[in-house]
């Protein structure tokens, strides 16, 4: 097992004390809003992810949160069971679950992981390697502890379905987001090549991964326009770094404006594109050429 690896950088340290934080701070929140938000066929993201993985023994969730990922893979029949993630609030929750009280929950970093060569059958991540510093790291280590075919799966964010509730917040709060003093900005999060299709592939062909297949769809998270703004905040890191004077205002002009785009039932259209992109470690003859 080689895990040696460069120490992060400054921004990747920036970056994820930030994430850290975050996370620590609302421990639980992105499965609450996994279970409420979800495709137009009622599965939810995981579900969407975990079915195009299918049925693995051995999977490892970088970036695991709380672990409900892992617990959807434990009631399909996987057997060993594994997590990193930099939030020690979210492996509290995760190491409570009882579907994975013989998990290996790991306190630390995708780009060193404590796992023996070849040990996962499937590496999955939801929402979390688009975020990840130093990702060709990350990509290096899910190939050394995937088993020669095995399964890579990210899901990673594609921005708002275009002219809804989503798309009003961003373009108000981006005037406030510009406005605010740099040394109050969140730090950097992620490469924006692992958001697209050829980037994914720019990153990980080098290790051994086939091109990414890549599944497009979208969760809906309609609501009365209160409702959207709490998804709102809930979803978007970028609004942490805005006043409460800011906040306010924002929140009000985004119901000012929302109000002409209410449907007759009171509800606000919104939603969210999901990109799941999937790829297999090539065996090790392949790999040798």
């Amino acid at each position: 097992m080689n895990t040696q690896q460069t120490a992060p950088s400054p921004g990747a340290q920036a970056a994820e004390s930030y994430l850290r934080a975050f996370h620590d701070n609302t421990p639980g929140l992105q499965s609450q809003g996994v279970e409420a938000h979800r495709a137009e066929d009622g599965r939810t993201s995981y579900e969407v992810l975990a079915d195009r993985v299918g049925p693995v023994r051995r999977v490892l969730d970088l970036g695991c949160a709380d672990g409900a990922l892992l617990a959807l893979f434990a009631g399909r029949g996987a057997q060993e069971l594994a997590g990193v993630d930099l939030s020690s609030g979210e492996l509290e929750i995760a190491r409570r679950r009882p579907e994975l009280a013989d998990a290996h929950l790991h306190h630390g970093r995708a780009q060193q992981l404590p796992f023996p060569d070849d040990r996962f059958d499937a590496v999955v991540s939801h929402m979390a390697f688009m975020l990840m510093a130093d990702v060709d790291q990350v990509a290096a280590e899910a190939a050394r502890v995937l088993a020669p075919g095995g399964t890579l799966a990210v899901a990673v964010g594609g921005g708002p379905l275009g002219g809804d509730g989503m798309d009003l917040f961003l373009d108000l709060a981006r005037p406030y987001l510009d406005a605010t003093p740099k040394p109050q900005g969140r730090p950097r999060l992620g490469d924006p090549r692992s958001r697209k299709r050829e980037g994914l592939d720019e990153i990980l062909t080098p290790f051994g991964f086939a091109p990414v297949e890549w599944l497009p769809f979208a969760l809906r998270m309609d609501g009365t326009p209160e409702e959207v703004w709490q998804r709102m905040l809930d979803t978007f890191y970028d609004v942490t770094q805005l006043d409460a004077t800011s906040l306010e205002r924002l929140h009000q002009e985004f119901l000012d404006a929302a109000a002409a785009q209410v449907a007759p039932d009171g509800r606000l259209p919104s939603g969210l594109r999901i990109n799941l992109a999937t790829t297999r470690l090539a065996a090790v003859q392949d790999r040798l050429g």
